[in-house]
């Protein structure tokens, strides 16, 4: 086996796979990649058995061939060359040669055929999606997904697909984050998948937005997205996820609406007195304002005042300030709408002019 190409050429797909790689590895061919040359392409495949990624790039001076490569190393070494740099890399018996302008490089290999691969996918859906689309609704709902819960479903992303339209939904029992987007085709039978946290944060690094179309193929048991230079395959998580339309408040008609920067800005202010350990803000709703105020057990105190088209009168209600942060942040209007009902009940938080974002924030008990 032996290719060569340009180092930046070589760093693009080296970078999309060896994320994919665990540092700490049960086989040692798992801390490799598995590097395949076969009529001037080269393919790179990295995996940790429940997350795969392929990458592929057509290369110069091309002689096939398979083997396996340290992942970690090989990424290290063409990262730190020059810019401009020629690679060339060549295989004899157990060692790979890296070769660039006057730097040489020999690494240990193991056997291709030691390397294990995810189970092929035995499509039962298959729907296309737009890239830019996918990656908006990962950024907007992934960072509420559960982290290491015993309710293992909440440690990942749903993918809900029903009629003609996809959606993503998070929660970690605390808040809910929920965004939708049209499809160009009407899908064959409704479902939900549920994608584990790796495969989701692999997923939003892999995406670049702009108008290409992703293939998206499911079976039971695993999730695949096609790009014409990356293959993206993980396992599902198997367990059903709570009935989340059933978490969104009806009945919230008690609407607030503010400028997002501004109310951002007055929470992030807030936060920093508010009590380490619960994070509580208190805000409190009259005609044509918002109050938001913070205490702490070393009796230091916060409050802000922002301008708001309400005319809700004496409602108080009690937050967790970082979950209505991160509703804020993923919301991209200038002005968002708070839902309310009463002090016991969660808010729903949207942006005024679009309805496909959805946040639900429950309150806290201050």
């Amino acid at each position: 086996m032996r290719f060569s190409l340009q180092r930046e050429v070589f760093l693009r797909p080296l970078a999309q796979v060896v994320n994919v790689v665990e540092r700490r590895q049960t086989l040692p061919v798992l801390a490799n990649l598995l590097v395949q040359v076969s009529d001037g392409q080269l393919s790179l495949t990295g995996t940790d058995l429940e997350v795969e990624m392929v990458a592929r790039t057509a290369v110069d001076d091309a002689q096939d061939g398979e083997t396996t490569i340290p992942a970690r190393k090989l990424f290290e070494i063409v990262r730190a060359l020059p810019d401009g740099s020629k690679v060339t890399i060549s295989q004899s018996g157990d060692k790979i040669s890296v070769q660039a302008g006057r730097s040489r490089f020999s690494l240990a290999s193991l056997p291709a055929n030691d390397f294990p691969s995810i189970d092929d996918v035995e499509t039962t859906e298959r729907v296309q999606v737009a890239e830019a689309a996918l990656k908006e609704l990962i950024e907007r709902t992934a960072f509420a997904m559960a982290q290491q819960d015993v309710r293992y479903y909440l440690n990942g992303l749903l993918f809900d697909l029903a009629e003609q339209r996809l959606r993503c939904v998070a929660t970690d029992g605390h808040r809910l984050a929920l965004c939708e987007a049209d499809l160009d085709a009407q899908v064959a039978t409704k479902r939900q998948i549920i994608v584990p946290r790796k495969g989701v944060q692999e997923l939003q690094r892999l995406l670049e937005g702009g108008d290409r179309v992703l293939e998206l193929e499911m079976d039971r048991s695993h999730l695949r997205v096609k790009r014409d230079d990356v293959t993206f395959t993980s396992k599902l998580i198997d367990g059903k996820f709570p009935d989340y339309e059933a978490v969104i408040p009806i009945g919230a008609d008690r609407e607030v609406a503010v400028d997002r920067e501004v109310l951002r800005a007055a929470l992030q202010r807030a936060a920093i007195l508010s009590n380490e350990k619960y994070r509580g803000v208190r805000v409190e709703v009259s005609p044509g304002q918002l109050k938001i105020s913070a205490h702490n057990p070393e009796q230091e105190e916060a409050q802000e005042e922002v301008e708001a088209d309400t005319k809700v009168e004496d409602l108080a209600i009690g937050f967790n300030v970082n979950y209505l942060m991160d509703a804020l942040g993923a919301l991209r209007g200038e002005e968002i709408v708070l839902q309310l009902r009463d002090a016991n009940s969660s808010a729903l938080v949207r942006e005024s002019a679009n309805a496909k974002s959805r946040h639900v924030v429950m309150p806290l008990r201050l």
